[in-house]
């Protein structure tokens, strides 16, 4: 009993830590594995044993073999099916990234047509980057490789000792849930307020300058330097031996070592170089230079650190100027600015910062660098063939999943098609350590007995309604963690509550297992809930109402074709 409670209060701590988003959750999830082994729970060996459970290492393989995939022109010829009418282009792109997200990265497909659709001459952005990121994840609904959240799940399948997930096991349901959800997407998307009808300079950037000790600005006031009357930049705070003002009085006269931090557009930034003595970061870098803006991906380990904790100059061989965050009005230091995924940089570029961007995988998008590496056609056309041929085997049972890709990957590197270093790079470090962890954690619930503790509650609240009710507590319940926290942390703390239910009412567990396969896949209203949505988010200017007025319609009827179809296809 007293191991249960420990195991429980760890999950509970873990939730709170993913739900306040105290952490990255590959730290959460591995503090709570090693509490676990730390309060005797487990043993060293269990504990890191499940690290190398043979789907986990499927997944690793499988999301490293989609590297060269994205070196091919395979993502970037989708541009070619956007035309000039909204309806259909929205229809084309939509089914084209459904198509393509249920093969490879969803991130790297979003990334590749946010470029195609930003430059795009007649057909307004707002209106077809947020479907974008819906149509991914739509499409990842499809195979067994079309998200992590389904490869994380098998994991767990395989770890209890039951028959794998067939590749294309929930592709009956993902077509149906694709054919009923994109029409909807495609209608609601229709009434998206467009707000990047402006260019990005109209976006509010972040930028900090020193008065130095010879500046003629020393000894005015704000008013009679006119700081106020700077076009399309407003003076939004001073600060003063460590005293932040704000609202900025106009009276307030001005010292040397007094840090002015400004909130407006990127053309107002050249405006500040009519003042003496203001000096700000990479001024000396900027002048002459052309600058680059660069978006910061999800997942980055940039994300939760400021400027000055990752040596970005020394890193990147570039200096940022300047930052943005959507709408958002920034405060404090530039360089101590905890920066999140989505923020845009405004960078001096050094000549090797293009080089440098590329290796780190850091940035979604950067404007004026090109950061795609690609492949001759013929190795491209090896690439896909070999990827394709890997997954045809494997349907008609002649290769196993795993060796067919271990081979592959083989084959890429010596081939030339991928190297060491791009391998180093996208090895998901995080995704490993977040699966070992889970499965880690999942052991020990069902050795304390939580596991079956929290399906009886929930038994307590659906048992009027049967093994039925108990089946959409459980859809319900995934449902709500990924809108909480990521949809891989809601599949690894769903499955062995499903699991405990299926064994207690004595059915197949499949049913069980595809309702978290689902719920965890329905990232669907909060913007914080999946990657690509936060990709978008600053890039559209998209507010919250935007995510609910697509997100909950289509949540809706996805959640009732899942409840409908899961039954029908994986009887209890």
């Amino acid at each position: 009993m007293l191991a249960s409670f420990a195991i429980a209060a760890i999950l509970i701590l873990l939730l709170l830590g993913l739900a306040f988003n105290l952490a990255r959750p590959a730290t959460l999830f591995f503090i709570a594995a090693i509490s676990a082994y730390l309060l005797n729970l487990t043993s060293f060996a269990d504990t890191f044993s499940h690290f190398t459970n043979s789907s986990l290492l499927l997944l690793v393989l499988i999301l490293m073999a989609t590297t060269a995939l994205e070196k091919t022109p395979l993502l970037s010829s989708i541009g070619k099916l956007i035309g000039n009418g909204k309806t259909s282009s929205l229809f084309r792109l939509g089914l084209t990234t459904a198509a393509l997200s249920s093969i490879t990265n969803n991130t790297a497909v979003v990334a590749t047509l946010i470029r195609v659709i930003k430059r795009h001459p007649h057909l307004p952005a707002g209106k077809f980057l947020l479907p974008l990121s819906y149509a991914a994840i739509l499409g990842g609904t499809l195979t067994l490789i079309g998200t992590s959240t389904h490869l994380i799940v098998n994991s767990f399948v395989v770890e209890a000792g039951l028959q794998p997930i067939g590749f294309f096991e929930f592709s009956y349901i993902g077509l149906i849930i694709v054919s009923v959800c994109l029409p909807l997407l495609v209608l609601l998307a229709l009434g998206l307020k467009d707000r990047t009808y402006h260019d990005d300079a109209s976006l509010p950037y972040f930028l900090e300058a020193t008065v130095n000790e010879t500046s003629k600005l020393i000894g005015n006031s704000v008013l009679d330097n006119q700081l106020r009357a700077l076009k399309q930049l407003y003076l939004a705070e001073l600060e003063r031996n460590g005293v932040k003002i704000a609202p900025v009085p106009p009276g307030l006269t001005l010292k040397a070592g007094d840090k002015l931090r400004f909130s407006g557009a990127l053309d107002s930034v050249e405006l500040l170089h009519q003042f003496d003595g203001l000096e700000w970061f990479a001024k000396s870098q900027a002048d002459g230079q052309n600058l680059v803006e660069a978006v910061i991906a999800p997942g980055a380990s940039l994300v939760g650190r400021s400027l000055k904790s990752v040596l970005f100059r020394e890193n990147f061989d570039g200096a940022v100027m300047a930052i943005r965050r959507g709408q958002q009005r920034l405060s404090g230091g530039l360089g101590d600015t905890k920066l999140a995924a989505g923020d845009a940089l405004l960078i001096c570029p050094g000549s090797d910062f293009s080089r440098r961007a590329r290796r780190s995988g850091d940035f979604t998008l950067v404007s004026g660098v090109d950061l795609a590496t690609r492949l001759e056609p013929k190795k491209a056309v090896m690439a896909i063939l070999g990827f394709a041929g890997v997954l045809v085997l494997n349907l008609l049972q002649l290769v196993d999943l795993t060796k067919g890709f271990i081979v592959l990957m083989l084959a890429y590197v010596a081939l030339g098609i991928l190297n060491l270093r791009e391998l180093k790079r996208r090895f998901p470090v995080e995704l490993v350590v977040i699966v070992g962890s889970a499965l880690s954690l999942a052991s020990i619930m069902y050795d304390t007995g939580l596991a079956n503790q929290i399906a009886q509650g929930i038994l307590t609240i659906f048992n009027p309604y049967g093994v039925m009710g108990a089946f959409i507590g459980v859809y319900l319940m995934t449902l709500l963690l990924t809108e909480m926290v990521t949809n891989n942390a809601a599949a690894a703390l769903a499955f062995p509550i499903a699991y405990s239910l299926a064994l207690h009412y004595g059915v197949e567990p499949r049913s069980f297992i595809m309702a978290v396969v689902f719920g965890a896949s329905a990232s669907l209203i909060s913007p914080f809930s999946y990657q690509t949505h936060l990709m978008v988010l600053p890039i559209g200017n998209y507010k919250f109402r935007d995510y609910l007025r697509l997100g909950l319609p289509i949540s809706i009827v996805y959640s009732a074709l899942i409840i409908w179809l899961v039954p029908k296809v994986f009887p209890f």
